[in-house]
């Protein structure tokens, strides 16, 4: 029998299920959270980029509420370890040990009844700094002799890699090359709600209870355990609502690990929120890259090869679990993007500086690749006097029904990329727009950028395993029972941070069920009450999380059905689902019924009823575990005051295919979300650090974000073509949005400049960047006239 649902399964438009609480103000984050006989904690922090500690002394009188790092007796550093050959282990104490090593290092923590007193004890903590020299670029940190940040290194580099395809049989032979050197801004991640953790122990359940703002709690019960020394057991990690994560809470911080171990010592309860100069200047970083490209390419464009030199300024320390390198992993392996090459080289270089860590910032490494290679097929085209779109569409992949091989990649899902570029075009009406004038009648140059990119998603184990990671991922797992009163409960691993899981995790329940959405409760996170995951990163929740959810629910389906059978006195085959009820014909009996009859009347029931019950764990991972790629395509109109510098976004549109949508509205919703970050990536945010390793955004007067009156319309086409590797088809989309803006707001910034002979190379592409562009040109321009 053929299942008729309401229309709340895969594709249908719902309302999110979270949002009832998060718009009447009743979510429940770190902040909220109120245990008895609460402390509050601030961390003391380095005030110098690079010193050694000769001496610090705690406040006479307050010896027993502030801790150095000599009292955390039995705490292990954050240490994340590599397979990969070359990589250099750092130690991340939870506090400074007998060094600092950047602006907002912890070094003392102290412990007071409340936030402002606990400052106040901050200021009283005396420590004796012996400045030393720091290092705040990568071209410092590659210096032949330079004396490395961690003692027991040889150089200064976390890992240096290399790969090479054929390139010396294309440098020999190609027509065309291309040089470019571009870079992009150290950023921070910003989420509405830092991070913070309240920990307390738990005398009844003999556990370290954890409510930390997370994207993955199973991780951090694991890294926890870690640090401290005990077994996972003893510890719970219970996430409330997370306000954002966008890859800074997919990190186990040494606040972490100083405030769980201020509990299990002490046996109470302890808090601490960060704050947004905290966040600023000593929560991790991300995206600070350096790109040297050689592009090789025929008379008309086509691209031959790529010879890259690829820097990462990878702040001090590795952190855990996804290590200081897999920036560069990422940069290295994604930066040939949907372009179809003869060959490849790359070296990446993972520095360490005097700066915060690094963070798997939401995109990772592909805005800045995406900006770099995007930015060479614009080289290319004006190389040879062509439309950039035209050598784009002509270097892209042409569309498959099947997976292929090419220098970077294993495997691709079915997709049209070229077709994403022609919608586009069509979208922003290019055809016209280049047949009227180059400047609008304010005097600004106009302008057209294009991006295409691919987001490897979900990534699998045969994945991380290659890139060295302590932690691999394999079978996510979800539970799914169907309750006495005929509602169903769904449990997993994986965290909500926003991306709208709580919805979409039942949609695709009630694809299997047709539970109707009301009667489903979707729980995640709890260790104590969930299967494990790995978490919520790379776009995998919906991918990973959702086809457990489906195997789990399937099972609960098939045992549904007979149940229902019985007491419908039918075959199994016979029963379907419909309007909210189960079926054989026009007979029916409710979900309510069947659980029923299992839990509390099961002499209703044959003896040979199956005895998995009307609950499962399944566990999920896709058939290629490679990952699965999402694609879009973006382009940009824009003008630009070369007056003022000023950049105004006129039209943006986006042509994007995540697979089969579970959500229309939620996958809008993430597009528009992403983009806006990536246009505050492109035009707005920096995190600059002067010569002395000095933070000079340590405020949001300093550092920029995009607001309303800054952002476009996003305008939205969906391609839909279902992966042939996951469950229901389905692709990640989280980090998608975030990808292209940065390359296809810069290439229309550099067409428009184009009359003025002006190019930007660099991001954030901010007003006195461009202005400096045109000043370097502009005696060119008066010598010309």
């Amino acid at each position: 029998m053929v299942n008729a649902g309401p229309g709340e399964g895969i594709g249908a438009r719902v309302l999110r299920k979270e949002d009832a609480r998060h718009l009447r103000g009743r979510g429940r984050f770190v902040g909220d959270i109120r245990i008895p006989g609460m402390l509050e904690v601030s961390f003391l922090r380095s005030p110098v980029a690079h010193a050694i500690i000769r001496d610090r002394q705690k406040p006479a009188g307050f010896e027993g509420c502030v801790f150095f790092n000599d009292d955390m007796d039995g705490v292990s550093p954050i240490t994340t370890r590599s397979s990969i050959p070359g990589y250099k282990v750092s130690a991340y104490p939870a506090l400074a040990t007998d060094r600092v090593r950047f602006v907002g290092e912890a070094i003392a923590m102290c412990v007071a009844a409340n936030r402002a007193a606990a400052e106040d004890l901050c200021e009283l903590v005396e420590v004796q700094y012996e400045e030393l020299d720091p290092i705040v670029t990568c071209a410092a940190g590659r210096v032949p002799g330079v004396t490395p940040l961690h003692k027991e290194w040889a150089d200064n580099l976390f890992l240096r890699t290399s790969f090479d395809q054929g390139m010396d049989e294309v440098i020999a032979s190609a027509p065309l090359v291309v040089e470019l050197e571009l870079s992009t801004a150290r950023q921070v991640m910003h989420p509405m709600e830092g991070k913070g953790l309240v920990a307390w122990w738990d005398h009844r359940a003999g556990q370290l209870i954890v409510h930390t703002s997370t994207q993955v709690p199973h991780l951090i019960r694991i890294g926890l355990a870690e640090c401290l020394g005990i077994p996972q057991a003893v510890i719970r990690v219970d996430p409330p609502d997370v306000g954002g994560g966008f890859g800074y809470k997919c990190l186990l911080m040494p606040e972490e690990v100083a405030v769980a171990w201020l509990a299990y010592k002490k046996k109470g309860a302890f808090r601490w929120i960060e704050d947004r100069r905290e966040h600023l200047t000593a929560g991790a970083n991300a995206r600070q890259h350096e790109y040297k490209i050689k592009a090789y390419a025929d008379k008309r464009g086509r691209l031959l090869g790529l010879d890259a030199d690829i820097a990462i300024d990878c702040g001090a320390y590795s952190v855990w679990p996804f290590s200081a390198c897999l920036e560069a992993a990422q940069a290295g392996g994604n930066l040939p993007g949907p372009y179809d090459l003869q060959a490849y080289r790359c070296s990446t270089f993972s520095v360490a500086t005097n700066k915060p860590p690094f963070a798997p910032y939401r995109g990772v490494a592909r805005p800045g690749v995406c900006f770099a290679i995007e930015l060479t097929i614009d080289a290319i085209a004006k190389a040879v006097g062509r439309e950039a779109w035209e050598v784009r569409l002509e270097n892209l992949v042409a569309a498959s029904a099947m997976p292929y091989t090419n220098i970077t990649r294993k495997f691709y899902d079915s997709g049209d990329y070229p077709a994403s570029l022609l919608e586009v075009k069509r979208m922003i009406d290019f055809d016209r727009i280049r047949k009227e004038p180059r400047r609008d009648a304010k005097g600004r140059y106009l302008g057209v950028g294009f991006a295409t990119y691919t987001e490897q998603s979900a990534h699998g184990t045969k994945v991380f395993a290659q890139w060295g990671l302590p932690l691999v991922p394999g079978f996510d797992q979800a539970h799914v029972k169907l309750t006495p009163d005929g509602a169903l409960e769904v449990k997993a691993g994986i965290h909500t941070i926003g991306q709208g899981l709580e919805t979409t995790l039942a949609q695709i329940a009630h694809e299997q069920t047709r539970v109707p959405l009301k009667n489903i409760r979707v729980t995640l996170g709890d260790t104590a009450n969930t299967p494990f995951s790995t978490g919520a990163y790379a776009s995998r929740g919906i991918v990973m999380s959702g086809g457990a959810v489906s195997v789990a629910a399937e099972i609960v389906a098939g045992r549904i059905k007979s149940i229902a059978a019985h007491l419908l006195q039918v075959s199994a085959e016979d029963v379907g689902f419909r309007d909210g009820g189960i079926f054989a014909g026009e007979a029916s009996v409710s979900y309510e019924d069947v659980g029923r009859a299992w839990y509390m009347r099961p002499d209703q029931l044959p003896d040979n009823v199956d005895r998995g019950g009307l609950e499962a764990t399944g566990a999920y991972k896709p058939l290629v575990d490679t990952g699965v790629f999402s694609y879009a395509s973006h382009a940009a109109y824009i003008a630009v005051d070369a007056e003022t510098g000023l950049v105004e976004i006129l039209d943006y549109a986006i042509c994007e295919d995540c697979g089969t949508m579970v959500n229309p509205m939620i996958v809008d919703g993430q597009t528009i979300g992403g983009a806006a970050q990536g246009v505050g990536t492109a035009l707005f945010e920096e995190s600059p650090y002067d010569d002395n390793g000095q933070p000079l955004a340590s405020t949001l007067l300093d550092y920029l974000l995009p607001g309303p009156t800054e952002l476009p319309r996003f305008r939205i086409m969906h391609m839909e073509t279902p992966s042939p590797y996951s469950a229901h088809g389905l692709k990640g989309v989280g980090e998608g949005g975030a990808i292209a803006p940065s390359a296809a707001l810069v290439n229309a910034i550099n067409d428009a400049m184009t009359p003025l002979g002006a190019t930007i190379s660099q991001i954030p592409a901010s007003p006195e960047r461009i202005l400096s562009a045109i000043a370097a040109v502009r005696p060119k321009l008066d010598d010309a006239a």
